[in-house]
């Protein structure tokens, strides 16, 4: 099942709330002993997450299809960061980093019971009982395994954001009423919380094609006063960009970010997007985004307006602090 972002989260008796974990989909299948981990579409994932291979093994359900979430919590926070970090081709190192910070899977739907039943024909209801049920025989408390909370008040989701605020990426409203509807967006519903910040450009790259700004590169400061990036905005209008590449042309100037500075080519960047021109800190802007975490803005954010009313030295990390509560404490068990 896909989710649809909107503005406000549904509301009425036929809706179910849950929290939105910041990870990778998975389907975990078991079938006669062999556990086999995919994500949502359909890449192989064992190799990257043995931990969790072996804690399925462990739960003893000879057959399931599970829905759910993988996740790696660091101190109180859950980081995408040290995800990312698994998918890597040699095994010592994943192994390594297993041991480090091993991986939770947090669950919110059942396919496939233990018994073989398929239940992707059955309510959302139906397949959340069934799932507390597997929760409840085959999950012990200190199983890397979770089930994650779901509620059908909506003041209880209230309630969440007002505990949780930065620490909860957002949440998913589905229908109780409808069955498992495999790659439709019309029973799951995706709710986040946006939020704005005030950035010092401290550089820029150019578009892919043409030589005009592609995307502006965001900076905020630390209590030391470096600037440190923490992400990007490519949402300029398309009439303004020739205008606003020569604006920031003529404000090249190294270096552009004084604490974390923006990274070379990766395996998901080539070397002509890798590069980057650095500015004077002149330029203030106002943002908008949804999630930020490992010290920058998870996706990419909105461009809302210029802040010549404001300066640079005001744009500050306290304005993107998380909370030090995050979405795991609303699981119970042991590293939650």
């Amino acid at each position: 099942m896909e989710a649809k972002l909107v503005a406000e989260l549904p509301e009425g008796a036929e809706w179910q709330y849950e929290p939105k974990w910041d990870g990778f989909r998975c389907l975990a299948f078991q079938d006669g002993g062999k556990i086999d981990l995919r994500s949502k579409s359909g890449q192989p994932f064992n190799r990257y997450f043995p931990d969790l291979v072996e804690a399925f093994e462990a739960i003893g359900a000879g057959r399931f299809v599970l829905d759910g979430e993988i996740v790696i919590p660091v101190g109180t926070m859950l980081s995408f960061d040290e995800l990312l970090l698994r998918i890597h081709p040699a095994k010592s190192r994943v192994d390594k980093l297993a041991r480090e910070h091993p991986a939770l899977m947090v669950l919110f739907d059942v396919l496939v019971d233990e018994r073989g039943n398929d239940l992707t024909g059955e309510p959302l209801s139906i397949r959340r009982s069934a799932l507390e049920r597997f929760a409840k025989k085959y999950l012990p408390v200190k199983s890397p395994i979770k089930l994650s909370p779901a509620v059908t008040q909506r003041a209880k989701v209230d309630t969440w954001f007002d505990s949780l605020g930065a620490g909860l990426d957002g949440v998913i409203a589905k229908r109780v009423d409808l069955p498992y509807q495999s790659g439709e967006r019309t029973g799951m519903q995706k709710f986040k919380r946006m939020r704005t910040a005030d950035c010092v450009v401290g550089g820029f790259r150019y578009a892919s094609k043409g030589k005009v700004v592609g995307s502006m590169l965001l900076g905020l400061y630390d209590d030391d006063g470096l600037l440190h990036h923490v992400g990007f905005t490519s949402s300029m209008k398309a009439d303004e960009r020739q205008a606003l590449t020569t604006k920031l042309e003529s404000l090249i100037k190294a270096p552009g970010f004084t604490g974390q500075a923006p990274g070379g080519p990766s395996r998901w960047s080539t070397e002509r997007s890798a590069e980057w021109k650095p500015l004077a800190s002149k330029l203030v802007l106002e943002v908008q985004y949804d999630h930020f975490s490992g010290g920058r803005f998870r996706h990419g954010t909105k461009f809302l307006r210029w802040r010549p009313d404001k300066t640079p030295g005001k744009c500050t990390l306290d304005q993107v602090a998380q909370e030090a509560v995050s979405t795991m404490s609303l699981l119970k068990g042991p590293r939650c």
